[in-house]
């Protein structure tokens, strides 16, 4: 079966799904939303479109409802259509915007769940306003569940990636370090993730945070490795480069 790839045959099939809402409510429309789209063959970018389409119809707090009822189908276009609504959320609500992304990241438990979400979420919002965001992403550093805590890493990924401001992405560059001892296998890699993207794109702040970097208390060998990887040398030429 070929993927739907057209955001004019998706545009009909959301309508419909809508006149089912207005007439039934949130749960039957949900449930049309996975028979007809979800349960199917769809490019991210369409689902993205179809999740846009469903925001500027339902009020704010079926949005979030929806955002609830489907990722319990646990489709991978579930946790598309849900990043982007709870994307959209997120620019005037971002707290709680990001206490419903971590419960749907929490109820899919998969990392790939995992980055779907946070990538929409908290890396958009990391990008377009990162005074608000990093104080959340700090808070959720101290979060009990390692999916939660791999966020941050995918969040940093993302924005570093689009273009965050150096002095941002120097603030989440620190915040990842303190990230740097962690044993989580979820953590480690999405920690990791983020700070090989600052490498990449900002080398000049790795040099200025080397002896933290080089601190074998503070920090572990898998966060050196991906820092390296980043800067796109072998672990000795880039002690080289820290010295």
């Amino acid at each position: 079966m070929s993927p739907i790839g057209s955001k004019t045959l998706v545009k009909p099939i959301v309508e419909s799904s809508l006149t089912i809402y207005h007439k039934k409510g949130i749960t039957p429309f949900v449930k049309a939303v996975h028979n007809q789209l979800l349960d199917k063959k769809i490019r991210f970018p369409v689902l993205e479109f179809a999740a846009e389409l469903v925001c500027a119809e339902l009020p704010v707090k079926d949005q979030l409802l929806t955002c609830k009822q489907i990722v319990e189908y646990r489709t991978i276009g579930g946790n598309v259509m849900a990043g982007i609504i709870l994307q959209k959320y997120a620019l005037t609500n971002p707290a709680d915007s990001f206490k419903m992304a971590v419960e749907c990241i929490l109820y899919g438990n998969e990392w790939y769940c995992c980055d779907i979400i946070a990538e929409r979420v908290m890396g958009v919002s990391l990008l377009l306003q990162p005074e608000k965001t990093i104080p959340l992403l700090k808070k959720l550093t101290v979060h009990k569940a390692d999916f939660a805590v791999r966020t941050v890493g995918v969040a940093t990924h993302y924005a570093v990636k689009k273009g965050l401001k150096k002095i941002h992405v120097e603030e989440m560059y620190k915040l990842l370090l303190s990230l740097a001892t962690a044993t989580g296998f979820h953590t480690k890699t999405g920690i990791g993730w983020g700070a090989k993207t600052c490498a990449k794109f900002h080398p000049d702040i790795i040099k200025k945070y080397r002896d933290e970097l080089n601190d074998e208390k503070k920090v572990k060998t898998w966060f050196r490795t991906k820092v390296n990887i980043g800067l796109g040398r072998t672990a000795k030429y880039a002690a080289k480069y820290n010295r």
